[in-house]
């Protein structure tokens, strides 16, 4: 009969990983660095199959193994192996990570779409302006030619009476006139009371 060849050390002289969680729920640290040495390879290999990012499935795999520390007096052998338990806890933490990650790019998106959205009030403000422009225009239509200009001049311009007198080649008092007319017109076109 041949002898049995085992790569790494005898798994006959190693403890049962079952026990070692049992001597963990006690407070054992040495059980628990068995622990680690024998399921950090295999933890770290489930969440990295689900998590993908090599730095946060060390992290997290770092955060099952606490857990494991921490959780060991829960572990129900009469309900699954131990390595079975200390996977699924890894499985288990590495979709919520997944998920966390994606609610905070949503989160982020979220946030970023509403950034790029006008308030409510600026929206208003906006319809008001473009429809009182648009009445202005109307109301602007409704002069006469001598009217609109001077005052698109004084108003659009910003020219003084006597740089729309110059430029309508007008004397003083009948670009005052015309501008005054202009102004009552679009006063009463508008709807404003005096």
């Amino acid at each position: 009969m041949k002898e049995a060849v085992y790569i790494g050390t005898n798994p006959a002289s190693e403890p049962d990983l079952q026990e070692l969680v049992g001597r963990v729920a006690l407070g054992d640290e040495k059980a628990f660095a068995s622990v680690y040495d024998i399921v950090a390879g295999p933890v770290l290999g489930v969440v990295r199959a689900v998590v993908r990012d090599q730095a946060q499935s060390e992290e997290v795999a770092q955060e099952v193994l606490v857990e494991v520390w921490r959780t060991a007096p829960r572990y129900r052998s009469e309900r699954g192996t131990a390595v079975n338990w200390i996977l699924t806890l890894a499985h288990r933490r590495a979709v919520d990570r997944v998920r966390s990650v994606e609610a905070a790019v949503a989160r982020d998106h979220k946030a970023a779409m509403l950034a790029r959205t006008p308030e409510f009030d600026e929206v208003t403000e906006q319809v008001e302006a473009r429809l009182e422009r648009e009445q202005v225009r109307r109301c602007l239509r409704t002069l006469t030619e001598i009217q609109r200009q001077a005052v698109t001049l004084a108003y659009y311009r910003g020219l003084t009476y006597r740089q729309v007198a110059e430029a309508l080649t007008l004397p003083l008092g009948t670009a005052k006139t015309r501008l005054r007319d202009g102004l009552i017109r679009m006063r009463d076109c508008l709807g404003v009371s005096a």
